[in-house]
């Protein structure tokens, strides 16, 4: 569990509703069932309209991504590398085929399966930097959702208010009708820029900051496997994915 991402979802919702009540301000009245469904159900239409349905579905797989993240430990992968740099020299290729077969990541597992079977370098080389770019890319276009979400929000809650205000200016001789149209126009600009600001946007920035991270791992499992496929000295080989301890 990201308990940092928690806190900051908590912190937000509180410190909105705590200075609007601090002003004197019901909390009650911030929410507004038609103001809601125009916003959310617009930005949600808006992007399933532009979105492929693998793409779309891939996207919302990946929420779970924000509280619970993936975890790759790079001072494991190194360690890892570095043992089934050993291994190969000492018993040859197909002793990592054990290894292959306890592997979690598919990236990796798929990496050392080629060593084992005897794969050219530029063999190896060229489809484990394929495989990684297409996956980044993939990954990147699921979390572009959640931020083109972010750029439709807003507007659709501006449209709400226009709605609203349609509502109220209709109803001028009845106040009751007159107050609620008026609520509904300033709480779906609210959901809308709210929603945005606190919840679409820093979801897309997470994932994105996930999947970098999982590049980077995925970049060092690369860089171990070729080096192993070089026949480099586990030392030497521990020496250059030092480097990517830095993006722990």
């Amino acid at each position: 569990m990201d308990r940092l991402s928690v806190a900051g979802l908590i912190v937000a919702i509180l410190a909105i509703y705590a200075g609007f009540a601090l002003d004197g301000g019901s909390v009650s009245t911030l929410f507004e069932l038609p103001a809601f469904i125009i916003v959310v159900g617009g930005t949600l239409g808006a992007v399933m309209l532009q979105s492929s349905s693998t793409q779309f579905l891939h996207a919302f797989s990946l929420l779970k991504w924000v509280f619970i993240p993936p975890c790759y430990d790079i001072e494991k992968g190194i360690d890892d590398i570095v043992f089934w740099s050993e291994k190969s020299r000492e018993s040859g290729y197909l002793a990592l085929e054990d290894v292959a077969l306890d592997v979690e990541d598919s990236y990796t597992q798929k990496g050392l399966n080629l060593l084992v079977d005897g794969a050219e370098f530029e063999d190896l080389q060229a489809s484990l930097e394929l495989d990684l770019e297409v996956y980044r890319e993939h990954s990147l276009r699921s979390a572009s959702i959640f931020e083109a979400m972010g750029g439709y929000s807003p507007t659709i809650g501006i449209l709400g208010a226009v709605l609203g205000l349609i509502h109220a200016m209709s109803n001028l001789t009845e106040p009751s009708l007159l107050g609620q149209g008026i609520a509904t126009a300033f709480i779906a600009t609210i959901y809308g820029v709210g929603f945005a600001n606190l919840i679409y946007l820093p979801i897309a920035n997470k994932i994105r900051a996930i999947i970098h991270q999982q590049t980077m791992y995925r970049e060092m499992i690369s860089e171990g496997l070729m080096a192993i496929a070089r026949g480099e000295n586990p030392h030497a080989i521990e020496n250059k994915l030092s480097a990517f301890r830095l993006e722990q």
